[in-house]
């Protein structure tokens, strides 16, 4: 008699595996040295199958959300049968469905009597990977090796025996040593996901085990295509655009999505979106279609599984030669930072049809990345500044938006740069980090609040690179709802007049004692800002989110001369469309 799947087992199934990716981010955050992996959380844990169909991933930064699967089973069909317990493979390459050179993951098949049952994977974004310029983000670049060290799937260890001579190839590209820790530890974490799932596989046999893991599969891809069908059936269009490629200012390149929704299936579908640049403005195919992923699932129940049936009803087409997915040899390490543009196309196309399911436009992230000698210890050091780039989130329907989060890397919002560990790590010294006031697009539900940031370059000769978008256009507003602030980066040099910086440069030699300053501008506004609560206005002016003035100008809130109590009389003229003068 075979077996038959239990509910019960596979509710247990479910829940150990998440039990282990969670386990694996433990440890990986605990044992890291760089901040972008320890505090930042740039990494993703995965279990996958042996055929390359994911088990569980734990997407600690959520643009990570589609990763690792294509790449698993890209290693099954390089390697075939030359896979052995004790290998770890490590990869990179953009052009065999990696997402960002910087992004660099450890995989390693797990066995069970002698069979290969499944692999466990860790990808991290590391502090560098070559290429001409420290930490990874090169504007100027215009092909993939200018960019970084490509690695191909390659074994590092083989048969449990650390391949030296490998090792030492890819690690003499690298420019710190701490990379090497990192990907130890994302190694570690790896051989404790192969204990786990062996010990589960001793528990239940390899049968049970296998037909419970389909049914697993199969009860989540009927979640997802129930969640499906509350989209109403059609075809739905959307644009976005991005804004200055690096190398022709004004640029300007549109991303457009057709999504088609049948019954229980969704395609999405980028044919129409413009031609890849000749800089590094260009993404994957990996990193656009997990930008898609984790912009739906935004929209259906957070309680799916992330396993092989979320993705089953879920069809993605980018052409390749596209912005989305550039072909060889482009460079693409901004790739990531399309995802807020190819959300904002989604979200568009998809509001009228759900509009209780979507959020307004997000900030788009203005980044920066410094590099240099820290005159303290002599030594080198990188620092991507976490803390300062995160704007808000856009409302929805019912909800302000996220403070302070950021759509690709919504990990940790204000825990995601300690300012001690800021300040020990690099020679910098933080003046200020704290709410942009008025930055949230207003709304009958407000927009997530951005951030200001200000430090003290600490050495000279430093290096800044900045890289993102949303110094153009802000984060949109949704039925009625306004938009929020701009991006912006600035300098202010010693004894020097305050500076913009574009996005996407690099500035060298930056001195000693320069004040960097940035805003990272709020999420959009969802409904109609009069019908918020004068109350809830009142008080967030009160607590500094909202200027007196921008009370009254966007929400039509008037408040008492020199207190916060809401003027009912002056609220009430000013929200019917009389203006009563100037507030009492």
């Amino acid at each position: 008699m075979s077996v038959q799947a239990d509910p019960i087992a596979v509710a247990v199934l479910r829940n150990a595996y998440r039990a282990i990716t969670d386990e694996m981010s433990h440890a990986i955050e605990r044992s890291t040295r760089s901040p972008i992996l320890c505090e930042a959380r740039d990494f993703v844990t995965g279990l996958y199958d042996e055929a390359g169909r994911m088990l569980e991933q734990k997407e600690n930064l959520p643009i990570l959300s589609f990763s690792l699967g294509p790449v698993c089973k890209h290693i099954l069909a390089y390697y075939g049968d030359d896979l052995h317990e004790g290998d770890v493979i490590l990869h990179n390459d953009v052009f065999s469905m990696g997402n960002q050179n910087n992004d660099v993951a450890v995989f390693r098949p797990v066995f069970h009597e002698g069979r290969l049952v499944a692999f466990a994977a860790a990808k991290g974004h590391q502090a560098d990977i070559g290429g001409a310029v420290a930490g990874g983000y090169n504007p100027d670049a215009t092909e993939v090796w200018q960019e970084a060290l490509r690695i191909p799937p390659v074994k590092v260890c083989e048969r449990g025996r650390l391949r030296r001579d490998v090792w030492d190839l890819v690690f003499a590209n690298i420019r710190f040593d701490t990379v090497a820790e990192d990907i130890k530890a994302q190694m570690g974490a790896c051989v404790l996901a192969e204990r786990r799932i062996q010990e589960l596989l001793a528990r239940s046999g390899r049968e049970a085990y296998e037909v419970n893991k389909r049914a697993l599969f199969d009860a989540t891809r009927r979640m997802m295509e129930e969640e499906i069908r509350r989209v109403p059936g059609g075809v739905y269009r959307g644009e976005a655009r991005v804004y200055y490629d690096g190398r022709n200012p004004g640029s300007v390149h549109t991303i457009r999505v057709t999504i088609t929704v049948d019954g229980s299936r969704i395609r999405f579908d980028y044919t129409g979106t413009d031609p890849q640049t000749d800089g590094f403005v260009n993404g994957t195919y990996t990193s656009s279609a997990s930008a898609t992923i984790l912009t739906f699932l935004q929209m259906v129940d957070p309680e799916i599984p992330h396993n092989e049936g979320m993705i089953e009803p879920i069809e993605i087409v980018i052409p390749e030669g596209t912005l989305l997915n550039a072909a060889y040899p482009a460079a693409t390490t901004f790739g990531n930072h399309l995802c807020p543009p190819n959300a904002d196309a989604i979200i568009r196309a998809l509001a009228d049809a759900i509009p209780d399911r979507v959020t307004a436009g997000w900030n788009q992230l203005l980044c920066s990345l410094t590099t240099g000698i820290d005159p303290r210890k002599g030594e080198k050091y990188v620092d991507i500044g976490f803390m300062g780039l995160k704007g808000g989130s856009g409302a929805m329907r019912g909800t302000d938006g996220y403070d302070h989060i950021g759509m690709i890397d919504a990990s940790g919002g204000v825990l995601d740069q300690d300012y001690e560990m800021f300040e020990q790590q690099t020679p910098h010294r933080l003046l200020r980090h704290e709410y942009l006031v008025d930055s949230a697009g207003p709304g009958r539900w407000r927009g997530g609040i951005g951030v200001e940031t200000a430090f003290v370059i600490g050495g000279d000769k430093t290096r800044l690179v900045t890289f993102g978008d949303g110094d153009v256009e802000p984060a949109f507003g949704l039925f009625g709802g306004g938009p929020g602030t701009l991006n912006r980066i600035a300098l202010r040099p010693p004894g020097g007049a305050e500076a913009a910086l574009p996005s996407k440069v690099i500035v060298g030699d930056v001195p000693a004692g320069t004040v960097y300053l940035q805003e990272a501008g709020g999420g959009g506004g969802y409904g109609d800002p009069r019908l918020r609560p004068a109350e809830v206005v009142a008080r967030e002016v009160r607590d500094g989110l909202v200027s007196r003035e921008a009370a009254r100008r966007d929400y039509g809130v008037a408040l008492i001369e020199g207190g916060f109590r809401v003027d009912d009389e002056t609220t009430r003229a000013l929200r019917a469309g009389t203006d009563p003068g100037e507030e009492r």
